[in-house]
């Protein structure tokens, strides 16, 4: 019994917690063990605390709350674990993980309360930091959130706010980033009396950089002669300019937007102008799906692109396409957030079901079938988040 009492004697020594020993039955309750683990913990030798009741670790930064559970465990003779701003004998505080345990003997009277004690301060070092950076990372999320939020109004205020009031046109439209940004665009607005321009494009990637680029875009494709390639210097015109050809727009913008190796920037587009009066509609596809032409009887026709995409490659051909609509027929321009969108077996919707789609609703107006588009797209990919922006540009000429 005595080697075994040395025994237990030596391994409260050795532990790295500090371990006390309170006598439950004395006035105050005095510490009658300490080991060497809580000398090294406090910095107090045996001679300095035993007989004293152990809040003399409490210092002016000790919580009262976390005092006060203490004295109700301690009062109602239960366990106990808090973790309290303590103080060492040189005056520097710890943090210490305290669990308190009663000790009964074999009539269930409480007679020592048996306390061990950990330094945790690191922790609670790096949990108080983590908390900071966390405080300081919302901070900048939130800034960032609405940098992102004001970014996204100031891109979608330079789409079209009404459509062109021409006699027997109409047209219609839907835009809908996967993000806060998108790299899609697409407007529509009057040149003259009797034509309309029309463009859908979409920039490579996704965020702020496709962002900044679509939105560049679409000042150089504005209505404003003095700052769009829409138009070209003609001396024999009053107003001192003439309507760009659709091949001459690409050209353009293939010769400034080349492709940067630092950004791997480029973007699809097609480009075109309709004359109501005629129903004709000229355009160049570069890189991007030829229009979707529903007639009013008849099946429906998918046309391809007529060139590259725009920044790929110097000096590239761009060929114009016509088509030539009947009265009443409509014709749809898109970005491939449509047809690539997936389902649960990964299969694409396809431009056969989207085609299809559009031409059951002949009978309903261009914003109902737009939004009918766009609910087969949500339906087809279970209604999770697209993974690509979608723009739609519809038209019909009577």
């Amino acid at each position: 019994m005595e080697e075994l009492v040395l025994l237990k004697d030596r391994a409260l020594s050795a532990t790295a917690e500090g371990i006390t020993i309170a006598d439950a039955r004395s006035t105050d309750r005095p510490l009658i063990y300490v080991n060497a683990g809580f000398e090294r913990l406090t910095g107090y030798g045996r001679e300095d605390v035993l007989g004293r009741n152990c809040r003399f670790l409490q210092g002016a930064g000790t919580d009262a709350e976390t005092i006060s559970e203490l004295r109700d465990a301690i009062a109602a003779a239960r366990e106990c674990t808090v973790e309290i701003l303590n103080y060492r004998k040189d005056g520097m505080p710890f943090w210490n993980r305290l669990s308190i345990t009663p000790v009964r003997d074999s009539d269930g009277e409480v007679t020592h309360f048996i306390g061990v004690q950990s330094d945790v301060s690191a922790r609670r070092r790096a949990e108080d930091e983590l908390r900071r950076a966390k405080g300081e990372l919302e901070v900048a999320l939130g800034q960032v959130q609405r940098d992102l939020d004001l970014a996204a109004r100031v891109q979608q205020s330079f789409l079209p706010k009404k459509a062109p009031e021409l006699e027997g046109l109409a047209v219609a439209w839907e835009y809908q980033p996967c993000t806060h940004l998108a790299g899609d665009f697409l407007n529509v607005f009057a040149h003259d009396e009797t034509r309309v321009a029309l463009y859908v494009l979409d920039v490579s990637g996704h965020g702020a950089a496709a962002a900044l680029l679509s939105v560049t875009l679409s000042r150089w494709l504005s209505a404003t002669p003095t700052e769009s390639c829409l138009f070209r210097p003609h001396e024999n015109n009053a107003a001192g300019y003439r309507i760009a050809r659709p091949k001459e727009v690409a050209s353009f913008l293939n010769e400034r937007f080349q492709l940067d190796p630092r950004l791997a920037q480029y973007f699809t587009m097609i480009y075109g102008v309709l004359d109501v009066a005629s129903r004709r509609f000229d355009y160049v596809a570069a890189g991007h799906p030829g229009p979707l032409h529903i007639p009013v009887d008849g099946a429906a026709c998918a046309y391809a692109s007529t060139a590259r995409p725009i920044g790929l490659f110097p000096h590239v051909e761009f060929e114009e396409a016509s088509l030539t609509l009947g009265p009443g027929d409509r014709f749809y321009l898109y970005t491939d957030g449509v047809t690539e969108a997936v389902n649960a077996r990964d299969e694409e919707l396809g431009q056969t079901r989207f085609c299809d789609n559009l031409e059951r609703s002949r009978d309903v107006s261009l914003e109902q079938s737009l939004r009918g588009a766009l609910e087969l797209m949500n339906e087809w990919q279970a209604r999770q988040p697209s993974a690509d922006d979608v723009s739609l540009l519809a038209a019909q000429v009577d």
